[in-house]
């Protein structure tokens, strides 16, 4: 039987190593996130920062989806969740009036296969001053709202949807929430 140097011992011991560590990467890390929540709770008593200067003050009992929150400086998503209620928050850069922002996400909106945008715009103003436009629409056992604001080369999104009945038990808070959305310039 042939007897093994220090030197391939040592390389086996590396590559063994290298082997763990590969594997850990490999099913532990994903393991991992599959065990912890996708929802965090936050504060309905702050502002939270969506990303790109704006903030939002959650409604109360909401829960932050961070597999659909991104913040950053010059754009950002933030999807909350009240009960079975989606409620997301998008800014990007823009170069636009509102009016084609409010276009461009009605269009969005229509584009999802069994979605139709319900009723007409209605102006919406933050207790900040952002002036916007919202609007309504449905889907298959579904409804929902939106509202667009401009400011500062950004384009601020807001969509909420839900079962209708779901729905109609939340959307007193989203608004009062949605109101409280505010633009600080980004340096």
């Amino acid at each position: 039987m042939r007897r093994f140097t220090r030197h391939e011992l040592t390389n086996l011991l590396g590559a063994l190593a290298i082997v763990a560590t590969l594997a850990v990467l490999a099913f532990g890390l994903p393991a991992l996130d599959r065990a912890l929540p996708a929802e965090r709770a936050v504060r309905a008593d702050r502002p939270y920062a969506v990303g790109g200067g704006v903030s939002v003050v959650p409604p109360p009992g909401a829960t932050v989806d961070v597999t659909g929150t991104r913040p950053g400086n010059d754009r950002g998503t933030a999807l909350f969740r009240i009960g079975p209620v989606r409620y997301a928050i998008s800014v990007q850069p823009f170069d636009g009036t509102l009016a084609a922002a409010a276009t461009r996400l009605r269009e969005r909106i229509t584009g999802t296969p069994g979605y139709q945008v319900t009723g007409t715009q209605l102006a919406i103003a933050t207790a900040s001053g952002l002036t916007g436009l919202q609007g309504g629409y449905t889907a298959p056992g579904r409804g929902g709202r939106y509202a667009v604001f401009v400011a500062d080369g950004r384009t601020i999104e807001v969509t909420v949807s839900g079962t209708e009945l779901d729905l109609g038990l939340r959307l007193p808070m989203i608004d009062t929430s949605t109101r409280t959305l505010s633009y600080r310039a980004v340096p």
